[in-house]
């Protein structure tokens, strides 16, 4: 099929539809520079990889910064966005070492459970209220995590235990978004997240720097387009149809994870983290359902209480 022949049905297609392509494309591009990353790091240090990561990634973006001009970079919340920048770079610097260190599939199904820190962050920070069904989809989320990890049964690695540092972290900066968003576009977010990111990222990669040979560069440049295309799909499938008709598309990342670190690294996910994700990703779906239903209430009808 040509590529004019694949847009038109595209753009024909209803916006649930859209959406719905958009995210599986989504966590087919993010699970791909996954499985990058991992390769690239084998020879080269992660913190190395994600300075470049973001290099490569504010390159590729820059021409949609430059067509909006001195604009995009209109905001009052800088600060804010300097500390969401602190937070995703600890958290990418976490997750790119955790890669090295644990099944591709490990670390997949245990990032489900950034929304969930996400979450407890709103609730704690932010005085978002919270019901009983809310905190036991929580709870059962967090149980998911103890089924991957089996702490007491099995020998808890130094990998996923940095997966899971990851994902509070991220979760952390995406509080932080959740705020930024209600005064500044996503374009204004994500070039302060370029700007700042590089230079955070460069110091601690100074420490461990080496060179990138000439046979890396093509991965580290293929790295920060397959960074910077998924923010960009992911962006638009929010934008195309609500949360709640694209987030159930998300768990591909676990089956596209499992293939891919089969084929590339010969890893077999075992039984629990089948298990363990499930729940994990249920408890992050039924969250994000019940958010979703709580901002439809209208005005003056009372807020629901998740």
């Amino acid at each position: 099929m040509r590529l004019s022949a694949i847009t038109d049905v595209y753009a024909n297609a209803p916006p649930p539809a859209r959406g719905a392509a958009l995210m599986i494309a989504t966590t087919l591009i993010f699970t791909a520079m996954q499985v990058t990353v991992r390769h690239v790091a084998e020879d080269l240090h992660p913190f190395v990889v994600a300075f470049l990561r973001n290099v490569f990634g504010l390159v590729v973006l820059s021409p949609l910064f430059l067509r909006s001009g001195l604009s995009v970079l209109r905001t009052s919340k800088l600060k804010l966005h300097a500390m969401r920048a602190l937070l995703q770079t600890g958290g990418m610097l976490l997750f790119f070492t955790a890669l090295t260190l644990a099944p591709l599939s490990e670390v997949t199904a245990l990032s489900f459970t950034s929304p969930l820190f996400a979450t407890v962050l709103a609730i704690l920070i932010l005085r978002e209220k919270a019901g009983i069904r809310r905190w036991a989809a929580l709870l059962a989320g967090f149980a998911g995590a103890l089924i991957i990890l089996r702490p007491g049964l099995a020998t808890v690695g130094l990998g996923p235990l940095l997966v899971v540092c990851s994902s509070l972290v991220w979760g952390g900066a995406m509080t932080f978004i959740k705020v930024l968003g209600r005064t500044d576009s996503s374009l204004t977010i994500t070039a302060y997240m370029g700007l700042f990111m590089v230079p955070m990222s460069l110091v601690p990669a100074l420490f461990v720097w080496e060179w990138p040979t000439l046979g890396m560069l093509p991965f580290l440049l293929l790295i920060g387009v397959l960074g910077a295309a998924g923010h960009l799909a992911l962006a638009q499938a929010f934008k195309e149809a609500d949360t709640t008709a694209v987030m159930p598309f998300d768990f591909l990342r676990l089956i596209w994870a499992s293939i891919l670190g089969f084929i590339f690294f010969s890893e077999v996910p075992d039984i629990w983290t089948w298990a363990g994700g499930g729940v994990i990703f249920g408890s992050a779906i039924y969250i994000a359902f019940r958010e979703a239903r709580r901002k439809q209430e209208k005005p003056g009808g009372g807020v629901m209480q998740t």
